[in-house]
């Protein structure tokens, strides 16, 4: 992937003479069945363009209470864009159709005005679930028959595609806009997309500029994307084999629980019992013996699989855990 950035031909992507950048943002287009795409430095700001552009200062967006757009983003929409959150608890990140009954506000000078729908597909806090397709088309079927716009947050659709055998296309055909992360799974060093209709992306590109998104010698960044899209899809599914052994590892091992189980995809999100310390105790003991993991809670451990590592350190990580907790009983 290196070799093959520091090869791209760049240009002035800011005035669209970057070759390697359009041909990213090209591809994702195509891949995902839309008009047009363009390429972003963070997930951060394709979500946070995207809902800007989708509502007006005033307007609210539905999401559930747990996704990364309300969680993990400041309240950027609020923040920029003066547009604030409606949440909806899930469960494991996933919300059923008949919670949005209800949701859409009448029209009334006192009430805010209701505009988007958003998804998160997978769902990061839902330790990697999967967003069942049937329950996604009827609530983005709803969401049109109601006037209200749609947007995925697809930071790692693509573990989605691979886990449900559901081509991106087909999940992205449900929404007005998708929003794809090129720096998870897919492993390259930076980059989003932002993929719509050729007047919403023409837009995102003028918002892009206001938000300071605008790149120049894009392309050697757009390459390590391109580079990861062709070569990093299908090999996600040894990422969901390594989790599903870190998961039964759990599930046999005293003092700690999966979160979510079954694991559907890269996440494994697990629970310490308090007797035997808090997560960050844990963290910093893991820490001690070699092993990286994030603590997400009072008691929650967030793990990730990917393609730095390999299924022998995965078998090492297991081990490091369980030599850990016993020490700390």
């Amino acid at each position: 992937m290196r070799q093959f950035m520091a090869q791209a031909e760049v240009g002035d992507a800011v005035i669209d003479i970057d070759p390697t950048t359009e041909r990213l943002e090209k591809m994702v287009a195509a891949m995902l069945g839309k008009e047009s795409a363009i390429f972003m430095p963070s997930g951060s700001m394709t979500n946070q363009i995207a809902i800007r552009l989708h509502c007006q200062p005033g307007d609210e967006f539905l999401c559930e209470e747990n996704c990364h757009v309300y969680n993990y983003e400041q309240a950027a929409f609020a923040q920029l864009s003066g547009i604030v959150a409606r949440t909806l608890p899930g469960v494991n990140g996933v919300l059923s159709p008949e919670q949005f009954e209800g949701t859409i506000r009448p029209i009334n000078d006192h009430l805010v005005r209701t505009r988007l729908v958003c998804l998160e597909n997978t769902h990061n806090r839902g330790s990697g679930t999967v967003q069942p397709f049937d329950t996604v088309q009827t609530i983005t079927t709803w969401a049109a028959e109601n006037g209200l716009k749609t947007h995925l947050d697809g930071a790692r659709l693509f573990n989605a595609a691979v886990a449900s055998d559901i081509s991106v296309d087909r999940w992205g055909a449900m929404f007005d806009s998708v929003s794809v992360c090129f720096s998870k799974g897919l492993g390259a060093p930076v980059g989003s997309a932002l993929a719509g209709s050729g007047e919403f992306i023409q837009k995102a590109k003028r918002a892009r500029k206001l938000f300071g998104g605008g790149m120049r010698q894009s392309g050697i960044i757009a390459a390590g994307a391109l580079f990861a899209l062709q070569n990093n899809i299908e090999r996600l599914a040894e990422d969901h084999q390594k989790a599903a052994k870190l998961a039964d590892a759990i599930r046999e091992t005293e003092g700690i629980a999966l979160e979510v189980d079954p694991v559907e995809t890269n996440i494994v999100i697990f629970t310490v019992e308090k007797q035997l310390g808090t997560a960050a105790q844990l963290q910093a003991s893991l820490a001690e013996r070699g092993l990286l993991v994030l603590a997400m809670g009072p008691q929650k451990i967030r793990m990730v699989t990917h393609l730095d590592v390999s299924m022998s350190q995965v078998e090492a990580a297991i081990e490091v855990i369980k030599e850990t907790l016993p020490a700390m009983a």
